[in-house]
């Protein structure tokens, strides 16, 4: 299993540009990060910055969210109306990042109370610009409890949007955790073909791996593309990862 931590959840009591490397010693070789800036463009030496934080950590990005106002209680930008400009000067920023660092996955957030006209033309044009990278557009479902004005909150509403969109390079992005808080079918999510990314954390609370009742290395058994850790662990135990049974059998998933 490959598991890459999200460092915008956890190592939170270090700052931002410390937390690869805080990965990497706790022996993980990927992570990923919501938008990692307070501005859609920041200045270019915030950007190297970051990277190269990632690159002197020795880990790889798997994930990087494009603008997404999580800081301020947001929830993305693309289907937001009063945003568009805004996410689309942020497009070239966020996939220039990923480009640098060899990252192939790019999330964008709906945006709470997200409407279809701009949501879709913004995730095309994202899509036309990631595919420049051989990079995949993301769009996530979340859950209705955390993110009450959030429109997408079942897998067919994010793959419905998905296919409207009409681009070979946006896929689902699919979350356990939102998912099983929906009552969704699990299993048949991750093998749903449109399915790009996986991120997990227990049920109920968030919490780390065996916190919680849902079956995560059942469930997981046989997926072979990378797993983000996007839960909350304030004492940053990992000891389950190397409890984690190894796959019983071969499963076949888009990745």
């Amino acid at each position: 299993m490959r598991f890459d931590v999200n460092c915008s959840i956890l190592f939170t009591q270090l700052p931002l540009l410390e937390r690869p490397a805080a990965a990497k010693a706790a022996g993980f070789d990927a992570v990923e990060f919501w938008w990692p800036f307070d501005q859609a463009v920041p200045g270019d030496r915030e950007v190297d910055s970051f990277i190269d934080a990632i690159r002197n950590a020795g880990v790889r990005l798997v994930g990087l969210n494009f603008v997404d106002d999580i800081a301020d209680g947001g929830r993305g930008l693309v289907g937001r109306p009063g945003d568009a400009a805004r996410f689309r000067d942020n497009i070239d920023v966020a996939v220039g990042i990923a480009g640098r660092l060899g990252c192939r996955a790019l999330n964008a957030l709906y945006g709470n109370n997200g409407e279809t006209e701009p949501a879709l033309e913004n995730l095309a044009l994202a899509a036309r610009k990631a595919a420049a990278i051989d990079a995949v557009v993301l769009v996530e479902a979340l859950n209705v409890y955390e993110s009450p004005s959030y429109p997408l909150v079942s897998v067919k509403a994010a793959t419905d949007v998905i296919e409207a969109v009409g681009q070979p390079n946006v896929r689902f992005l699919c979350d356990l955790y939102h998912l099983a808080r929906m009552g969704e079918d699990l299993p048949a999510a991750l093998a749903h073909p449109l399915t790009g990314h996986v991120q997990i954390a227990d049920n109920p609370g968030r919490g780390r791996p065996g916190t919680g009742s849902l079956p995560l290395p059942e469930l997981l058994d046989g997926y072979e593309g990378w797993v983000g850790l996007e839960y909350k662990d304030p004492d940053l135990d990992f000891g389950w990862v190397s409890q984690w049974p190894a796959p019983t059998h071969e499963q076949e998933f888009v990745a």
